[in-house]
């Protein structure tokens, strides 16, 4: 999935929180059972759910998963 790929590499690049900042990707904390994860629209179907994890000065990115969105 190409928006997928994309989001990646800019977290890659510019790092989750330059990324975070991105209108475009209403990157938000989850509530409930998913408390401590964060949520990506990829686009109007698909999300992608992930957790930060720091180690010393690097932000760990762990992609939980990708589905796609009922509404």
């Amino acid at each position: 999935m190409a928006a997928y790929y994309t989001w990646s590499k800019t977290v890659e690049i510019d790092g989750i929180c330059k990324t975070r900042a991105l209108p475009g990707y209403h990157d938000e904390p989850l509530k409930g059972d998913r408390k401590g994860q964060r949520s990506v629209r990829l686009n109007k179907a698909y999300r992608v759910i992930y957790e930060e994890t720091e180690s010393g000065n690097v932000i760990l990115i762990g992609v939980q998963e990708v589905n796609k969105h009922e509404y």
